[in-house]
């Protein structure tokens, strides 16, 4: 690795997902020294080594950010700085707020630029032409469903993957989604999200006769929640005796309509969001982590789940079978299949201990055997050095605006 290695890890907004900034905070435990770019929501202190170059939402805030940079490049990069002007001009319809985002880019100017979120992809091709490697990373709906619902974001996935300088899938599956936009199979490593350490959770079946059961994440079709309403109802009809909390879920009309149809106002509760810590805590207590997903690459829930102790049932979606392996360390049925899911919460519930707490067991190795933050650290930086040695042939690159 290069020393003083500067890696930019860009997600839009700072602070931002528990994977990002447990990436954040890896790469800088190694020695990397770690720039954030993008729209700061709220104050956070970084160790040593992290670097927050973002921008408020306020508007003399905005404008002293590009007069800052726009005299710094004008002093000291004057030909660079007209150079992605004049790609500004040519691409951007925001040119002012274009100038504010990608000045302070330019000048610090990264080894590597790790975009987090594909969708922008065309946002920042440009960085390649003034020697800053491109990652991006293949990971949530944008690399799934939103270049099938929207042909222009494919087209661009498709005119820009083969210009990529590397690319990071969070699991198997979503790595096939890239190569199907035209991304190379070589220059895409799988790097499976990784969860500090912990000790064993040696946790004993719930005494409560009420089999408690927990799903985490945003009201979105692709959870699958609505399926998972289905089996609640199945649930019922068969005196199973249940409480089945939605955090993240509240006020979501559609689903109150079917929990309020089903006469599940007793059995399903839907908060709001939650913190990290409160979401933690929710899960320890719950007998099982229903994932009902359409589509995931590997959901962070299911891997939390595991290492504290709680069973998971999931749906085979996305790259979920490379984590979840049926009966040995977790459970998994079809998608959009209400009646498997709720015959399997059943079987669960009448589980003898000694088989509930092998799967525990077996479900906490496989975290701390394939989803270690270390791994997850160590494996990124394996990406980086390989895209800074020129381990990948560039043979597509083209340049700035042609």
């Amino acid at each position: 690795m290069k020393d003083n290695l500067k890696i930019a890890i860009y997600s839009g907004e700072i602070p931002s997902t528990t994977f990002i900034e447990r990436l954040i905070l890896g790469l800088s435990d190694k020695g990397c020294k770690i720039l954030l770019f993008g729209y700061v929501t709220k104050k956070i202190k970084y160790k040593e080594g992290v670097i927050i170059r973002g921008y408020a939402d306020n508007r003399w805030y905005k404008m002293s950010q590009f007069l800052r940079y726009s005299v710094l490049l004008f002093l000291f990069r004057n030909t660079e700085k007209k150079k992605l002007d004049e790609y500004i001009a040519k691409e951007m319809k925001k040119k002012t707020f274009a100038k504010m985002k990608y000045y302070p880019v330019l000048w610090h100017k990264p080894h590597i630029f790790h975009l987090q979120w594909t969708k922008s992809v065309k946002d920042w091709i440009w960085v390649q032409d003034f020697g800053i490697k491109l990652v991006v990373s293949l990971r949530g709906t944008h690399i799934t469903t939103t270049p099938l619902s929207d042909l222009k974001v494919s087209e661009e996935y498709k005119k820009y993957f083969p210009r990529i300088d590397g690319f990071h899938a969070v699991s198997e599956a979503l790595k096939k989604e890239g190569e199907k936009y035209g991304a190379d199979s070589s220059k895409i490593k799988v790097v499976y999200s990784g969860l500090s350490e912990a000790d064993f959770v040696d946790k004993k079946r719930n005494q409560d006769k009420v089999f408690k059961i927990i799903s985490v994440g945003r009201n979105h079709w692709i959870k699958g929640y609505s399926y998972a309403l289905d089996s609640c109802k199945i649930l019922k009809e068969n005196q199973f005796e249940f409480e089945y909390t939605i955090i993240g879920a509240s006020g979501a009309e559609e689903l109150e309509f079917v929990k309020e149809k089903y006469k599940l106002s007793k059995e399903v509760i839907f908060t709001g969001n939650k913190s990290f810590n409160e979401v933690q805590e929710s899960i320890k207590n719950a007998d099982l982590l229903l994932l009902p997903s359409i589509e995931e690459g590997i959901a962070n829930t299911v891997l939390e789940a595991m290492q504290l102790g709680t069973i998971v049932l999931t749906t085979n979606c996305g790259g979920m079978s490379e984590v979840i392996k049926n009966g040995k360390n977790g459970f998994i049925v079809p998608i959009r299949d209400p009646q498997m899911i709720a015959e399997s919460i059943m079987n669960l519930a009448s589980m003898d201990q000694k088989k509930s707490e092998e799967i525990i067991k077996e479900a906490f190795i496989t975290i701390q055997n394939n989803h270690s933050e270390k791994k997850m650290i160590t494996d990124m930086i394996s990406l980086y050095n390989d895209v800074l040695n020129n381990a990948y042939q560039n043979s597509s690159q083209d340049k700035l605006g042609k």
